[in-house]
């Protein structure tokens, strides 16, 4: 005897009452919804594994060089001093999920998704025509035969496979992908073991954990209790059309409502959930209960639309409304944050340039008395060419500037930090602290005046740190 009180219903979609997993085989339903769907699958499809060959300005459509920090996006490249637009670009994107949301739902989980792409698109018709149910989805009729499922799962691995080094080209580049898999796996042991780790993934992911991935694992369906309001679209069921549910018999009055209880829309659903218990978590917005739906309707000589896209104020005989603080809000904060973006981005020089101080002593006194701050240049060359960068006072209080190579020769996309000597007359400080600039050029596009705050004695009294020789000062780490 068991001491768990058993529950009245199932507490998620994918379990039992006893708790044992609930294997979901939904039927497929033929419709205006389910085409337009398709279409949009696999057009993403085809864009998702053609991005990583595709190059605009000699650079990837879309590259995430994770270990150089260096993330390319429609041609151009993001450098690690470039966390502020980055920032703001998920921001936005961020953002515009909620607006997106706000106005139509769950429509990503359902339309664009990765996950129910690839699940609904990809791999339930690949388990569909090994077991049968091609076209038509449902449980198989009868005990799969060994050779089908093994079959199915190898199809599942290439797939699998296909997909993962299609991933990873997203953050290796197509060149290096190509020259890994024409290579041995020891020659690059790390990339193949992440390669294989991804493929592991995608096969425990769509070939056992699937449509959990959406109702346990997703926190988007949790946060859409918040990001959603009353007027959002979403897919509903007409309550007060639908019930009383029940086809009404000859020696009954026809008391019943449009719902004949069929349970078709339920059978169809991708996550196994009954639409006619209104917006639940597990709702990704897919419309398969729609198509299932109108035949059933039309069949009938009923209206369509029992279930349909709508919102939850509509459905209660509300006036729907599209202007609302939420949807003002959202596009407010989006046209903030992508005009600073634009702003920094189009103001983003071919070059970043950091003057910054060197450890140490703050100054030192040179043998002829002049004072010497050390300090340390790094220049960024954000242009698709090496650049040559000359480094020049641009004050006439600067005695001198000392440094190792004058001009600064520094790769495409590369980064150099130089030290930088820069020494001024001992007269110049009052105050202990004087502002001076310095003139960057690459004689070309780059030229640019770079702040420098020198250290120094205050007034008159004598300098507190020893007197040291030119090449000791540069020595300073």
């Amino acid at each position: 005897m068991s001491n768990l009180i058993e529950p009245e219903e199932r507490v998620l979609s994918t379990l039992e009452k006893d708790g044992s997993r609930r294997w979901l085989y939904p039927k497929l339903s033929q419709g205006n919804f389910l085409l337009k769907r398709r279409i949009v699958a696999y057009a993403l499809i085809l864009i998702f594994t053609l991005i990583p060959y595709i190059k605009l300005n000699g650079k990837p459509l879309i590259l995430l060089d994770v270990l150089n920090r260096e993330f390319t996006i429609f041609g151009y490249t993001f450098l690690p001093t470039d966390t502020i637009l980055l920032a703001l670009f998920i921001v936005a994107v961020i953002v515009g999920i909620f607006l997106m949301t706000a106005l139509f739902g769950r429509v990503w989980c359902g339309w664009a998704c990765p996950q129910t792409v690839y699940m609904e698109f990809v791999y339930r018709p690949i388990e569909r025509f090994f077991e049968g149910t091609k076209g038509k989805g449902g449980k198989p009729r009868g005990q799969v035969e060994g050779w089908r499922k093994i079959a199915k799962f190898v199809v599942y691995f290439l797939v699998s496979t296909f997909l993962a080094h299609t991933f990873i080209a997203y953050f290796v580049g197509v060149d290096n992908l190509i020259r890994w898999m024409t290579g041995s796996p020891f020659n690059h042991p790390v990339a193949f073991l992440v390669m294989a780790a991804v493929t592991a993934l995608m096969m425990f992911d769509f070939g056992y954990f699937r449509e959990q991935t959406c109702i346990i694992a997703c926190p988007y369906g949790r946060f859409q209790s918040v990001m959603l309001d009353r007027q959002s679209l979403i897919v509903t069921y007409d309550k007060n059309r639908g019930e009383p549910r029940g086809k009404a018999r000859k020696d009954e009055a026809d008391d019943k409502g449009d719902c004949v209880d069929c349970h078709l829309c339920v059978d169809t659903c991708p996550t196994g959930i009954d639409i006619r218990d209104g917006l639940q978590l597990e709702c990704i917005g897919c419309a398969q209960c729609i198509d299932a739906c109108a035949p059933v309707m039309a069949k009938l000589g009923r209206d369509p639309g029992l279930i349909r896209y709508s919102t939850q104020a509509t459905m209660e005989g509300q006036k729907q409304r599209f202007i609302r603080p939420r949807v003002i809000f959202y596009p407010a904060i989006m046209l903030i944050v992508i005009t600073l973006f634009s702003v920094l981005f189009f103001n983003k020089g071919t070059a970043d340039v950091l003057m910054l101080r060197n450890f140490g002593n703050p100054y030192t006194v040179l043998e002829d008395g002049q004072i010497a701050n050390s300090m340390r240049l790094k220049i960024t060359n954000r242009t698709a060419d090496t650049a040559s960068y000359t480094i020049a006072p641009a004050d006439e209080r600067i005695t001198r500037i000392d440094l190792a190579e004058n001009p600064v020769q520094v790769e495409s996309g590369e980064s150099v930090t130089e030290g930088v000597l820069v020494v001024v007359p001992r007269s110049v400080f009052t105050t202990g602290a004087i502002d001076v600039n310095l003139h960057v050029t690459d004689g070309n596009d780059y030229d640019e005046m770079i702040h420098c705050r020198l250290l120094g004695p205050v007034g008159s009294a004598p300098a507190t740190v020893s007197v040291e020789t030119e090449e000791e000062a540069e020595m300073q780490p």
